[in-house]
């Protein structure tokens, strides 16, 4: 199965004319290429870095990014990692795109949006007469994904939430299941594309697009990243784009095909008594709510048997918050 996915790509190494944003970078050359996305007020220019590293026999070309959510630092910290280790550098075959920081803005401002509010990952295909949010999407749709074979798009939680390692795709996407696969997260998880996303407009594209969630925005989470560079390489390796790495298959991924959220049922102080990646039973009692005033404590209890897969880190909550992400239909899978 692994050969299979990587039979059919972009002959892009029979063409001398890689071309990313007027860049040309031929075969066994590397480069970085800024893409020009749009100014702030000030007049300072807005740019996206893309590192390219070409090899000197044809293969897939895969890109990796972080930084959509400006706020969701783990993924800059993973791809970061890979260039200082020099992960890119001796690729053998096919192209490697790697883009640290998708919206600079919202690193920048410690935000997941940009100065209008707008989440790039909500702007997919985009329009370059658009918002900033939309020139971003607009760059990357037009520009790179039409050279690209399959995505990597690292994410962590949103706000307060911590994400136990795990890698999403679509039902509709069979070849980025068994891509999730290789990246051997602990938890493979179904979920329905959303709309206007890279994820769904990749897909339009016939671009296999996995999603790594791991860890909390704004926190550098070490177990989290680690997984992520490992997951990379796997991928890599397997695609036979890198020399051989040791951990080339995972056993005991969980597979996902259903999960829910408990939400909070009073307002208060949120104590949790089991985090992500515990295995949880029906009724059994997961967190608490306590008053502020000491009056009054209620008890959040698991609505299925299954897997914590993602918590709240809060220590305040409001009634109708997201506390547990639950996965209760799961299989192991090698």
């Amino acid at each position: 199965m692994v050969k299979k996915i990587f039979e059919k790509f972009r002959k892009e190494a029979e063409l001398d004319d890689f071309v990313i944003s007027n860049s040309i970078v031929l075969p066994g050359e590397s480069t970085l290429i800024k893409l020009r996305v749009g100014r702030l007020p000030s007049g300072t220019r807005i740019t996206i870095d893309a590192h390219v590293f070409r090899g000197k026999e044809e293969g897939p070309t895969v890109l990796i990014l972080g930084g959509i959510h400006g706020d969701e630092i783990n993924g800059i910290e993973i791809i970061r990692r890979c260039l200082e280790e020099e992960v890119f550098d001796h690729i053998s075959k096919g192209t490697i795109i790697a883009i640290p920081i998708v919206n600079i803005f919202g690193f920048i401002n410690f935000s997941r949006a940009v100065p209008d509010g707008k989440d790039v990952n909500r702007s997919f295909p985009g329009s370059l007469n658009g918002s900033l949010a939309s020139r971003v999407a607009r760059n990357l749709t037009k520009k790179v994904l039409p050279m690209v074979d399959f995505i990597i798009d690292l994410h962590t939680g949103g706000a307060s939430r911590y994400n136990f390692p795990q890698i999403r795709y679509s039902k509709a996407d069979p070849l980025a299941k068994e891509l999730g696969r290789q990246f051997g997260a602990p938890f493979l998880i179904q979920k329905p594309f959303i709309s206007k996303s890279l994820r769904k407009v990749a897909h339009e594209m016939n671009i296999p697009t996995i999603v790594y969630e791991a860890g909390e925005s704004i926190r550098f989470d070490g177990f989290a990243i680690e997984l992520g560079v490992r997951g990379i390489k796997r991928i890599l390796n397997n695609a036979q784009m890198i020399a051989s790495y040791e951990e080339a298959i995972v056993d005991h991924i969980l597979h996902v095909t259903k999960t829910s959220w408990i939400r909070a049922p009073y307002s208060g102080l949120f104590i949790w008594a089991k985090s992500s990646g515990q295995k949880v039973t029906k009724d059994e009692p997961i967190g608490f709510i306590k008053d502020p005033q000491g009056l009054k404590s209620v008890t959040i209890t698991s609505t299925k048997s299954g897997y914590i897969i993602g918590h709240n880190n809060a220590s305040v909550v409001n009634q109708g918050d997201a506390l547990y992400h639950l996965a209760y239909e799961q299989e192991e899978i090698t």
